[in-house]
Protein backbone atom coordinates (compact mmCIF):
# COMPACT_ATOMS: atom_id res chain seq x y z
CA UNK A 1 0.00 0.00 0.00
CA UNK A 2 0.90 4.24 -0.55
CA UNK A 3 2.69 5.24 2.12
CA UNK A 4 1.08 7.77 4.45
CA UNK A 5 2.33 11.33 4.50
CA UNK A 6 3.73 11.94 7.96
CA UNK A 7 2.88 14.94 9.35
CA UNK A 8 5.59 18.04 8.25
CA UNK A 9 5.12 21.35 9.49
CA UNK A 10 4.71 24.23 6.97
CA UNK A 11 7.70 25.93 5.97
CA UNK A 12 8.57 29.81 6.01
CA UNK A 13 10.69 30.21 2.70
CA UNK A 14 12.33 33.10 2.08
CA UNK A 15 14.66 34.98 -0.63
CA UNK A 16 15.96 38.30 -0.44
CA UNK A 17 12.73 39.66 -2.04
CA UNK A 18 10.23 36.99 -1.70
CA UNK A 19 8.46 35.12 1.23
CA UNK A 20 6.15 32.69 0.53
CA UNK A 21 4.64 30.15 2.82
CA UNK A 22 4.55 27.14 0.64
CA UNK A 23 3.21 24.35 2.35
CA UNK A 24 5.58 20.80 3.52
CA UNK A 25 7.99 20.02 1.23
CA UNK A 26 7.57 16.95 -0.95
CA UNK A 27 8.26 13.79 0.41
CA UNK A 28 9.62 11.11 -2.13
CA UNK A 29 9.99 7.85 -0.66
CA UNK A 30 13.41 5.63 -1.33
CA UNK A 31 13.15 3.56 -4.48
CA UNK A 32 14.64 0.11 -4.79
CA UNK A 33 17.66 0.51 -7.36
CA UNK A 34 17.30 -3.00 -8.37
CA UNK A 35 13.26 -2.25 -9.33
CA UNK A 36 14.10 0.76 -10.77
CA UNK A 37 16.69 -0.62 -12.95
CA UNK A 38 13.91 -3.40 -14.06
CA UNK A 39 11.33 -0.81 -14.82
CA UNK A 40 13.52 1.35 -16.77
CA UNK A 41 13.64 -1.63 -18.96
CA UNK A 42 9.95 -2.26 -19.35
CA UNK A 43 9.32 1.57 -19.50
CA UNK A 44 11.52 1.61 -23.26
CA UNK A 45 10.32 -2.54 -24.20
CA UNK A 46 7.63 -2.40 -26.73
CA UNK A 47 6.93 -6.13 -25.77
CA UNK A 48 3.98 -4.35 -22.89
CA UNK A 49 2.20 -2.94 -26.57
CA UNK A 50 -0.16 -5.57 -28.00
CA UNK A 51 1.86 -5.26 -31.73
CA UNK A 52 5.01 -5.15 -29.21
CA UNK A 53 5.77 -1.41 -31.42
CA UNK A 54 4.79 0.73 -28.99
CA UNK A 55 6.16 1.71 -25.45
CA UNK A 56 5.57 3.84 -22.90
CA UNK A 57 8.53 6.34 -24.10
CA UNK A 58 6.93 6.78 -27.22
CA UNK A 59 4.38 9.04 -25.62
CA UNK A 60 6.86 9.72 -22.73
CA UNK A 61 10.51 10.50 -23.75
CA UNK A 62 13.16 12.46 -22.60
CA UNK A 63 13.82 14.26 -25.50
CA UNK A 64 10.65 15.88 -25.15
CA UNK A 65 10.30 16.48 -21.10
CA UNK A 66 8.59 13.19 -20.28
CA UNK A 67 6.46 14.10 -23.12
CA UNK A 68 5.91 13.76 -26.73
CA UNK A 69 5.85 17.31 -28.10
CA UNK A 70 2.59 17.07 -30.28
CA UNK A 71 -0.63 18.27 -29.06
CA UNK A 72 -2.54 14.84 -29.77
CA UNK A 73 -0.14 11.86 -30.08
CA UNK A 74 -0.39 8.98 -32.56
CA UNK A 75 -0.14 5.84 -30.51
CA UNK A 76 -0.47 2.25 -32.20
CA UNK A 77 -0.20 2.36 -35.81
CA UNK A 78 2.77 5.08 -35.80
CA UNK A 79 6.21 5.26 -36.68
CA UNK A 80 8.92 7.23 -35.35
CA UNK A 81 8.96 10.27 -32.46
CA UNK A 82 7.59 13.43 -31.35
CA UNK A 83 6.80 15.51 -34.24
CA UNK A 84 8.47 13.67 -36.75
CA UNK A 85 6.14 10.98 -35.79
CA UNK A 86 4.01 9.61 -38.41
CA UNK A 87 1.25 7.35 -39.44
CA UNK A 88 2.09 3.46 -40.62
CA UNK A 89 1.03 2.72 -44.03
CA UNK A 90 0.79 -1.07 -42.88
CA UNK A 91 -1.72 -0.17 -39.91
CA UNK A 92 -2.92 3.11 -39.77
CA UNK A 93 -4.61 4.33 -36.41
CA UNK A 94 -8.43 4.76 -36.01
CA UNK A 95 -7.63 8.19 -34.36
CA UNK A 96 -5.48 10.70 -32.50
CA UNK A 97 -5.67 10.22 -28.65
CA UNK A 98 -7.68 12.49 -27.42
CA UNK A 99 -5.72 14.24 -24.58
CA UNK A 100 -2.35 15.36 -24.99
CA UNK A 101 0.16 13.21 -23.33
CA UNK A 102 1.34 14.44 -19.61
CA UNK A 103 4.53 14.37 -18.26
CA UNK A 104 6.49 12.70 -15.74
CA UNK A 105 8.22 15.09 -13.12
CA UNK A 106 7.82 14.38 -9.37
CA UNK A 107 4.96 11.80 -10.00
CA UNK A 108 6.75 9.70 -7.36
CA UNK A 109 5.81 12.55 -4.47
CA UNK A 110 3.52 11.14 -2.02
CA UNK A 111 0.86 14.33 -2.93
CA UNK A 112 0.55 13.02 -5.97
CA UNK A 113 -2.95 10.75 -5.31
CA UNK A 114 -5.11 11.62 -8.82
CA UNK A 115 -3.64 10.98 -12.03
CA UNK A 116 -4.78 11.58 -15.46
CA UNK A 117 -5.95 14.60 -16.86
CA UNK A 118 -9.85 13.89 -14.91
CA UNK A 119 -8.53 12.58 -12.33
CA UNK A 120 -10.20 9.05 -13.06
CA UNK A 121 -7.83 7.03 -11.20
CA UNK A 122 -6.96 8.22 -7.64
CA UNK A 123 -6.21 7.23 -4.15
CA UNK A 124 -9.46 5.70 -2.21
CA UNK A 125 -9.48 3.72 0.97
CA UNK A 126 -13.27 2.24 0.10
CA UNK A 127 -12.14 0.93 -3.21
CA UNK A 128 -10.21 -2.58 -4.18
CA UNK A 129 -5.94 -2.00 -3.18
CA UNK A 130 -7.14 1.25 -1.70
CA UNK A 131 -7.29 2.95 -5.46
CA UNK A 132 -10.36 3.94 -7.76
CA UNK A 133 -9.91 3.58 -11.31
CA UNK A 134 -12.19 3.19 -14.06
CA UNK A 135 -12.26 -0.63 -14.09
CA UNK A 136 -13.99 -0.22 -10.21
CA UNK A 137 -14.80 -3.76 -8.44
CA UNK A 138 -12.76 -5.45 -11.52
CA UNK A 139 -9.70 -3.62 -10.86
CA UNK A 140 -6.76 -6.24 -9.71
CA UNK A 141 -5.02 -6.06 -6.86
CA UNK A 142 -1.41 -5.56 -6.07
CA UNK A 143 -0.68 -2.27 -7.20
CA UNK A 144 1.63 -0.27 -4.27
CA UNK A 145 0.56 2.43 -5.28
CA UNK A 146 -1.70 4.95 -7.80
CA UNK A 147 1.03 5.55 -9.89
CA UNK A 148 1.77 2.08 -9.98
CA UNK A 149 -1.88 1.84 -11.27
CA UNK A 150 -2.29 4.67 -13.66
CA UNK A 151 1.17 3.59 -15.18
CA UNK A 152 -0.57 0.37 -16.96
CA UNK A 153 -3.82 1.85 -18.60
CA UNK A 154 -2.36 2.68 -21.55
CA UNK A 155 -1.92 -1.05 -22.66
CA UNK A 156 -5.90 -1.16 -22.50
CA UNK A 157 -6.22 1.64 -25.39
CA UNK A 158 -6.56 0.09 -28.33
CA UNK A 159 -5.35 3.92 -29.80
CA UNK A 160 -2.38 3.75 -27.31
CA UNK A 161 -0.63 0.60 -27.11
CA UNK A 162 -3.40 -2.76 -27.08
CA UNK A 163 -3.61 -1.99 -30.94
CA UNK A 164 -7.17 -2.32 -33.03
CA UNK A 165 -9.42 -5.25 -33.04
CA UNK A 166 -8.30 -8.95 -33.74
CA UNK A 167 -4.95 -7.77 -34.99
CA UNK A 168 -3.10 -9.33 -31.79
CA UNK A 169 -3.51 -11.73 -28.95
CA UNK A 170 -3.75 -8.42 -27.00
CA UNK A 171 -6.36 -6.34 -28.46
CA UNK A 172 -9.00 -9.66 -29.17
CA UNK A 173 -9.06 -9.82 -25.00
CA UNK A 174 -9.40 -6.07 -25.01
CA UNK A 175 -11.81 -6.25 -27.53
CA UNK A 176 -13.47 -8.93 -25.31
CA UNK A 177 -13.76 -6.58 -22.22
CA UNK A 178 -11.47 -9.19 -20.61
CA UNK A 179 -9.21 -6.90 -19.04
CA UNK A 180 -8.07 -7.37 -15.29
CA UNK A 181 -9.93 -10.76 -14.93
CA UNK A 182 -7.86 -13.79 -15.20
CA UNK A 183 -6.62 -14.38 -18.43
CA UNK A 184 -7.23 -11.82 -19.55
CA UNK A 185 -5.11 -8.87 -21.48
CA UNK A 186 -2.92 -7.81 -17.73
CA UNK A 187 -2.40 -11.44 -17.95
CA UNK A 188 -1.31 -12.06 -21.06
CA UNK A 189 1.22 -9.35 -21.04
CA UNK A 190 2.55 -10.03 -18.10
CA UNK A 191 3.01 -13.71 -19.58
CA UNK A 192 4.48 -12.99 -22.86
CA UNK A 193 7.47 -10.74 -19.65
CA UNK A 194 7.78 -14.64 -17.89
CA UNK A 195 8.37 -16.10 -21.29
CA UNK A 196 11.45 -14.41 -21.35
CA UNK A 197 14.60 -16.17 -19.41
CA UNK A 198 16.42 -12.51 -18.67
CA UNK A 199 13.16 -10.59 -16.91
CA UNK A 200 12.50 -13.63 -14.97
CA UNK A 201 16.07 -13.39 -13.43
CA UNK A 202 15.88 -9.52 -13.12
CA UNK A 203 12.22 -9.87 -11.30
CA UNK A 204 13.97 -12.59 -9.12
CA UNK A 205 16.59 -10.36 -8.21
CA UNK A 206 14.25 -7.31 -7.68
CA UNK A 207 11.51 -8.97 -5.98
CA UNK A 208 12.63 -12.32 -4.86
CA UNK A 209 10.09 -15.13 -4.15
CA UNK A 210 7.41 -13.04 -6.11
CA UNK A 211 5.72 -13.87 -9.36
CA UNK A 212 6.28 -11.65 -12.46
CA UNK A 213 2.45 -10.02 -12.53
CA UNK A 214 0.72 -7.15 -14.23
CA UNK A 215 0.58 -5.34 -10.87
CA UNK A 216 4.65 -6.32 -10.36
CA UNK A 217 5.38 -5.01 -13.40
CA UNK A 218 3.55 -1.80 -13.14
CA UNK A 219 5.00 -1.30 -9.72
CA UNK A 220 8.81 -1.78 -10.94
CA UNK A 221 7.49 0.95 -13.72
CA UNK A 222 6.59 3.33 -11.24
CA UNK A 223 9.59 2.92 -9.28
CA UNK A 224 11.80 3.39 -12.56
CA UNK A 225 9.41 7.15 -12.57
CA UNK A 226 9.91 7.83 -9.23
CA UNK A 227 13.60 7.14 -9.21
CA UNK A 228 14.27 8.79 -12.92
CA UNK A 229 11.93 12.00 -13.02
CA UNK A 230 12.19 13.56 -9.55
CA UNK A 231 12.98 16.62 -10.29
CA UNK A 232 13.45 19.18 -7.11
CA UNK A 233 16.82 20.94 -7.27
CA UNK A 234 15.60 23.90 -9.45
CA UNK A 235 17.37 27.06 -9.41
CA UNK A 236 13.93 28.24 -7.20
CA UNK A 237 14.68 25.27 -4.92
CA UNK A 238 18.15 26.27 -4.15
CA UNK A 239 17.04 29.98 -3.82
CA UNK A 240 14.57 28.95 -1.52
CA UNK A 241 17.16 27.02 0.69
CA UNK A 242 19.89 30.30 0.64
CA UNK A 243 21.80 29.40 -2.07
CA UNK A 244 22.05 31.80 -5.20
CA UNK A 245 19.64 34.00 -5.91
CA UNK A 246 17.29 33.92 -8.80
CA UNK A 247 18.17 36.70 -11.68
CA UNK A 248 16.55 39.95 -11.49
CA UNK A 249 13.74 38.99 -14.00
CA UNK A 250 12.89 35.73 -12.53
CA UNK A 251 12.52 37.32 -9.21
CA UNK A 252 10.09 39.83 -10.42
CA UNK A 253 8.16 37.18 -12.22
CA UNK A 254 8.40 35.49 -8.95
CA UNK A 255 6.76 38.06 -7.24
CA UNK A 256 4.27 38.23 -10.38
CA UNK A 257 3.31 34.44 -10.05
CA UNK A 258 2.59 34.57 -6.24
CA UNK A 259 0.97 37.76 -6.33
CA UNK A 260 -0.80 39.97 -9.00
CA UNK A 261 -1.15 38.02 -11.69
CA UNK A 262 -3.11 35.24 -9.16
CA UNK A 263 -0.40 32.09 -10.60
CA UNK A 264 -0.51 30.20 -7.22
CA UNK A 265 -4.48 30.67 -6.73
CA UNK A 266 -3.71 26.66 -8.70
CA UNK A 267 -0.03 26.05 -9.08
CA UNK A 268 0.53 26.35 -5.59
CA UNK A 269 2.95 24.42 -3.16
CA UNK A 270 6.69 23.42 -3.76
CA UNK A 271 5.51 21.71 -7.25
CA UNK A 272 3.12 24.40 -8.11
CA UNK A 273 -0.67 22.40 -8.20
CA UNK A 274 -3.16 22.26 -6.08
CA UNK A 275 -4.13 18.85 -7.48
CA UNK A 276 -7.67 20.43 -8.21
CA UNK A 277 -9.56 20.40 -11.40
CA UNK A 278 -10.61 23.78 -12.50
CA UNK A 279 -12.25 25.04 -15.66
CA UNK A 280 -10.38 27.22 -17.69
CA UNK A 281 -12.31 27.45 -21.45
CA UNK A 282 -9.43 25.37 -23.52
CA UNK A 283 -10.54 25.37 -26.72
CA UNK A 284 -11.43 21.69 -28.18
CA UNK A 285 -10.08 19.75 -30.79
CA UNK A 286 -9.50 16.23 -31.60
CA UNK A 287 -11.64 12.95 -31.15
CA UNK A 288 -13.61 13.80 -27.58
CA UNK A 289 -13.96 11.78 -24.65
CA UNK A 290 -17.37 9.86 -25.43
CA UNK A 291 -18.19 6.68 -24.31
CA UNK A 292 -19.17 4.02 -27.14
CA UNK A 293 -23.08 5.20 -27.48
CA UNK A 294 -22.39 9.00 -28.05
CA UNK A 295 -21.57 10.52 -31.05
CA UNK A 296 -20.07 14.00 -30.04
CA UNK A 297 -16.88 15.45 -29.66
CA UNK A 298 -16.22 16.98 -26.74
CA UNK A 299 -14.10 16.30 -23.77
CA UNK A 300 -15.96 17.58 -20.87
CA UNK A 301 -13.49 16.55 -18.19
CA UNK A 302 -13.91 15.58 -14.81
CA UNK A 303 -17.26 15.68 -15.07
CA UNK A 304 -17.57 12.57 -16.56
CA UNK A 305 -15.93 11.06 -13.07
CA UNK A 306 -17.91 12.73 -10.59
CA UNK A 307 -21.24 13.45 -12.50
CA UNK A 308 -21.22 16.74 -10.72
CA UNK A 309 -21.86 19.74 -12.83
CA UNK A 310 -19.73 22.39 -11.87
CA UNK A 311 -16.94 19.81 -12.48
CA UNK A 312 -17.97 20.49 -16.50
CA UNK A 313 -14.68 20.85 -18.70
CA UNK A 314 -12.93 21.16 -15.02
CA UNK A 315 -9.06 19.71 -15.84
CA UNK A 316 -6.73 18.79 -13.46
CA UNK A 317 -4.02 21.45 -12.70
CA UNK A 318 -0.97 20.35 -13.77
CA UNK A 319 2.76 20.98 -11.86
CA UNK A 320 4.85 23.32 -13.41
CA UNK A 321 8.05 21.98 -12.64
CA UNK A 322 9.64 21.57 -15.81
CA UNK A 323 7.16 23.38 -17.90
CA UNK A 324 10.13 24.83 -20.05
CA UNK A 325 10.86 21.59 -21.44
CA UNK A 326 6.74 19.88 -21.93
CA UNK A 327 5.11 21.74 -24.62
CA UNK A 328 2.60 22.05 -25.91
CA UNK A 329 0.16 22.90 -23.24
CA UNK A 330 -3.39 22.71 -22.14
CA UNK A 331 -5.63 18.84 -21.94
CA UNK A 332 -5.08 18.85 -25.49
CA UNK A 333 -2.18 20.56 -26.09
CA UNK A 334 -3.59 23.46 -27.61
CA UNK A 335 -0.88 26.08 -26.91
CA UNK A 336 2.39 25.35 -28.22
CA UNK A 337 4.60 28.10 -25.97
CA UNK A 338 4.57 29.20 -22.54
CA UNK A 339 3.66 32.47 -23.87
CA UNK A 340 0.13 31.80 -25.82
CA UNK A 341 -0.50 29.52 -22.62
CA UNK A 342 -0.04 32.57 -20.39
CA UNK A 343 -2.04 34.84 -22.55
CA UNK A 344 -5.10 32.03 -22.27
CA UNK A 345 -5.14 32.39 -18.95
CA UNK A 346 -5.19 36.11 -18.93
CA UNK A 347 -8.35 36.37 -21.13
CA UNK A 348 -9.90 32.84 -22.05
CA UNK A 349 -12.75 33.39 -23.30
CA UNK A 350 -11.71 35.80 -25.70
CA UNK A 351 -9.06 33.20 -26.25
CA UNK A 352 -11.67 30.41 -26.94
CA UNK A 353 -13.97 32.16 -28.91
CA UNK A 354 -10.48 33.18 -31.58
CA UNK A 355 -8.53 29.83 -31.41
CA UNK A 356 -6.79 29.11 -34.67
CA UNK A 357 -6.05 25.92 -35.00
CA UNK A 358 -3.20 26.26 -36.71
CA UNK A 359 -1.31 26.56 -33.37
CA UNK A 360 -1.56 23.14 -32.04
CA UNK A 361 0.89 20.35 -33.03
CA UNK A 362 -0.86 17.67 -35.24
CA UNK A 363 0.99 14.89 -36.91
CA UNK A 364 -0.38 14.25 -40.33
CA UNK A 365 -3.53 11.39 -40.21
CA UNK A 366 -4.61 12.08 -43.62
CA UNK A 367 -8.51 11.15 -44.18
CA UNK A 368 -9.13 11.91 -40.28
CA UNK A 369 -11.83 13.76 -39.12
CA UNK A 370 -10.28 14.56 -35.79
CA UNK A 371 -8.10 17.49 -36.19
CA UNK A 372 -11.73 19.96 -36.50
CA UNK A 373 -12.19 22.76 -33.62
CA UNK A 374 -15.16 22.15 -31.69
CA UNK A 375 -17.08 24.94 -32.51
CA UNK A 376 -20.51 24.81 -32.34
CA UNK A 377 -22.31 27.67 -30.43
CA UNK A 378 -23.98 25.38 -27.91
CA UNK A 379 -20.85 24.29 -27.39
CA UNK A 380 -18.55 27.48 -27.14
CA UNK A 381 -21.02 29.05 -24.90
CA UNK A 382 -20.83 25.70 -22.59
CA UNK A 383 -17.26 25.73 -22.36
CA UNK A 384 -16.48 29.36 -21.72
CA UNK A 385 -20.11 29.17 -19.22
CA UNK A 386 -17.77 27.23 -17.24
CA UNK A 387 -14.40 29.28 -17.57
CA UNK A 388 -13.21 30.15 -13.57
CA UNK A 389 -10.91 32.43 -14.36
CA UNK A 390 -11.08 36.33 -14.18
CA UNK A 391 -9.51 38.32 -17.25
CA UNK A 392 -6.60 40.13 -16.28
CA UNK A 393 -4.20 42.62 -18.21
CA UNK A 394 -0.51 42.13 -18.02
CA UNK A 395 2.26 43.74 -19.88
CA UNK A 396 4.44 42.32 -22.30
CA UNK A 397 7.48 42.67 -20.07
CA UNK A 398 5.57 41.23 -16.98
CA UNK A 399 4.44 38.06 -18.99
CA UNK A 400 7.93 37.76 -19.80
CA UNK A 401 9.12 37.78 -16.15
CA UNK A 402 6.62 34.91 -15.51
CA UNK A 403 8.47 33.19 -18.74
CA UNK A 404 11.65 33.48 -16.65
CA UNK A 405 10.30 32.59 -13.10
CA UNK A 406 9.06 29.44 -15.14
CA UNK A 407 12.51 28.60 -16.48
CA UNK A 408 14.04 28.44 -12.51
CA UNK A 409 11.66 25.90 -12.19
CA UNK A 410 13.54 23.65 -14.62
CA UNK A 411 15.80 20.54 -13.43
CA UNK A 412 15.91 18.39 -16.31
CA UNK A 413 16.48 15.01 -14.09
CA UNK A 414 17.86 11.99 -15.65
CA UNK A 415 19.79 9.16 -13.79
CA UNK A 416 19.22 5.86 -15.76
CA UNK A 417 18.76 7.36 -19.12
CA UNK A 418 18.14 5.12 -22.43
CA UNK A 419 18.91 2.22 -22.31
CA UNK A 420 20.96 0.44 -25.09
CA UNK A 421 18.88 -2.69 -25.50
CA UNK A 422 15.95 -4.66 -23.20
CA UNK A 423 15.58 -7.97 -22.57
CA UNK A 424 12.58 -8.14 -25.56
CA UNK A 425 15.31 -8.17 -28.33
CA UNK A 426 12.96 -5.14 -30.09
CA UNK A 427 13.96 -2.45 -30.73
CA UNK A 428 14.26 0.01 -28.31
CA UNK A 429 12.35 3.14 -28.14
CA UNK A 430 13.85 6.74 -28.66
CA UNK A 431 17.26 5.13 -29.97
Amino acid sequence: MRCLIPSVAAAMVATAAFSQDLGPRPIFPEVDPARAQLGQLLFYDPILSGNRRVSCATCHHPDFGTSDGVSLAIGDGGIGLGPKRRIDPDNPPEQRIPRNAPGLWNLGATEYTRFFHDGRLELDPSQPNGIRTPLGADMTVGFDSPLAAQAMFPVLSGDEMAGHYSENEISRLVRQGLLAQPGGAWDEIAARVSAIPAYRALFEAAMPGEPITFANIANVIAGFIAFEWRADDAPFDRAMAGGPPLSPMAQAGQELFYGAAGCANCHSGWLQTDHDFHAIAVPQFGPGKAARFESHARDEGRIRVTGKAEDAYAFRTPSLRNVTLTAPYGHNGAFPTQESAIRHHLDPETSLRSYDLGQAILPDLPGSQDDVVLSSAEDINAIAAANELPAKVLTDEEIAKLEAFLKALEDPAERLGVPTSVPSGLPVTGL
